[in-house]
């Protein structure tokens, strides 16, 4: 009798593998492609488009002709747009520096008060955190109401303390205007960097901050020594997010005090001015996409290039615990 033939048999079972392969490839697709198309639609695309109109001429939404690098040369040097330009600029970099004593102080401050347990730890972890996931259009409104001059909360708070001489139109004094600015956001988002900070702390293991403790009884200088040392990650993120978030700073301002950046341009930043040039408001006079989107360029460059040589400075400080 002839041995039965089971040749077919192990070339289907081969192919069971294969087809799986397949199909877990197609499943990765489907899972990849959407989010990759509307990472490309709106936000690489509109990038290179950016890049492509600041080197031509506009004239209200007609394209005109090339004319290379002379947008980025009336934003920075060309009178009027040469001042608004580095006014901007300035207080970007203000806010930025105010806010990382603030913000990222405070934050540093409240995270090492939660994770030594103080009494009411757990409440605090939650009421901390709780502005972060509000809306920033809630807290710029509800903010412009508190600092209102004539109603507002914090007026009536100093004069029934018997303040009167520190209430004022806070949003339309210069000296204060960008002073107010800074708080809100300080008040908004100082819950982000404190639990940031929170997680670096509990990841530090206990026998190194028992051993140090045998070493010394200064809180300060263990915090300076090691604590600071180990939470590097952690302040990394905080220091590069808080720089990329002062730069792009626009719905707290908008929303607060308009896009002419009022009172008399003392809380103007570059996004309220890219606001203004690209799509024009009723004050500024232009509508100009060349100049829009050169200066878009600009800030993209500069936030892109700091924050990349300032995050490997700071990967390289970092210890790994």
């Amino acid at each position: 009798m002839d041995a039965p033939d089971t040749t077919e048999a192990p070339t289907q079972k081969s192919r069971l593998p294969r087809l799986r392969m397949s199909g877990r490839g197609m499943w990765i697709t489907f899972l990849l492609v959407p989010p990759l198309a509307v990472m490309a639609l709106f936000v690489i695309y509109p990038i290179v488009s950016a890049l492509a109109y600041a080197f031509y001429d506009w004239q209200g939404l007609r394209r005109g002709e090339f004319v290379g690098f002379a947008n980025f040369s009336k934003v920075l040097f060309d009178e009027p747009f040469a001042t608004t330009t580095w006014n901007a600029f300035k207080n970007n970099v203000f806010v930025f520096f105010a806010l990382m004593i603030i913000q990222n102080g405070l934050g540093f401050i409240l995270a090492y008060a939660l994770w030594r347990d103080l009494p009411g730890a757990r409440f605090h972890r939650i009421a901390v955190f709780l502005p972060v996931v509000l809306s920033t259009v809630i807290i710029g409104y509800v903010w412009k109401l508190f600092f209102h001059p004539i109603f507002g909360a914090v007026n009536q708070l100093l004069r029934s303390v018997g303040l009167d001489v520190f209430a004022g139109p806070w949003l339309g004094d210069p000296d204060t205007a960008l002073n107010a600015l800074i708080f809100v956001n300080a008040w908004a988002w100082v819950g982000f960097p404190t639990l940031v900070f929170l997680a670096g702390l509990q990841r530090i293991p206990s026998e190194i901050l028992d051993a140090a403790r045998m070493e010394t009884d200064s809180e300060l200088l263990l915090i300076r020594k090691i604590i600071w040392p180990l939470i590097a990650p952690s302040a990394t993120v905080c220091f590069i997010l808080l720089f990329i978030g002062s730069f792009n700073w626009f719905e707290l301002p908008y929303i607060m005090v308009g896009l002419d950046g009022s009172p008399f341009g003392t809380t103007d930043v570059l996004g309220l001015y890219f606001y203004r040039t690209a799509f024009g408001n009723q004050s500024a006079g232009i509508q100009d996409f060349g100049m829009g989107s050169a200066l878009a360029v600009l800030m993209f460059l500069f936030i892109a290039v700091v924050a990349t040589v300032w995050t490997i400075y700071l990967r390289r400080r970092e210890i790994e615990v």
